[in-house]
C-alpha cells in the first residue's frame, strides 16, 4: 500500500511522518526504513528504524529512485515499511508528474508486502487525480 501526507511546505508534513514512523516501529515485525534529503531528523527516529540519505547515492532521476528502492528491498527481507519524507526532492520528481513513480511503488508494494509512506509538498488539489485516493493526511 502507498499512503501519501500532502500538504504545502511548512505545514507540518514531517512532524506527520515522524510520528507516524516512531509509533508503527513499536508494532511490526520486520524492519523500517526511512528515507530523507539529510541526516537532520536523525535523533527524533527510534533507533531501530533505518535512515538512508538518498541524495549521497547520487540518484539523478525517479527511475534511479525506484532502482535504488529496489535494491533496498532485494537486501532485506524483513523489510516491512519504508517512508519518504521530501519525496518530490529524493526522487527527483519536483515540478513532473508522480503517477508513473507511484504506481511502479504501488507494483513494488504489492510484490514484497512493504507499506510506502510519503509525504510531498503539494496541496492535494494540485496532485494527479489518479493518486489523489491515497491521501491519508492533508495539510
Amino acid at each position: 500500500m502507498v499512503q501519501l501526507i500532502v500538504g504545502k511546505k511548512g505545514k507540518g508534513k514531517t512532524k506527520c511522518l515522524l510520528d507516524k514512523v516512531n509509533t508503527e516501529v513499536k508494532n511490526v515485525l520486520g524492519s523500517v526504513a526511512f528515507l530523507d534529503k539529510n541526516t537532520k531528523h536523525m535523533y527524533e527516529l527510534n533507533n531501530k528504524i533505518r535512515l538512508i540519505v538518498v541524495p549521497e547515492f547520487m540518484i539523478s532521476n525517479s527511475d534511479e529512485f525506484i532502482g535504488f528502492v529496489s535494491g533496498i528491498i532485494s537486501q532485506d527481507h524483513d523489510l516491512q515499511q519504508m517512508y519518504f519524507d521530501s519525496f518530490l526532492k529524493i526522487s527527483c520528481l519536483e515540478g513532473q508528474d508522480i503517477s508513473a513513480t507511484v504506481d511502479k511503488l504501488e507494483k513494488l508494494s504489492e510484490k514484497f508486502n512493504i507499506d510506502f509512506v510519503l509525504s510531498l509538498s503539494m496541496d492535494e488539489s494540485e496532485l494527479p487525480e489518479g493518486v489523489k485516493s491515497k491521501v491519508v493526511i492533508s495539510l
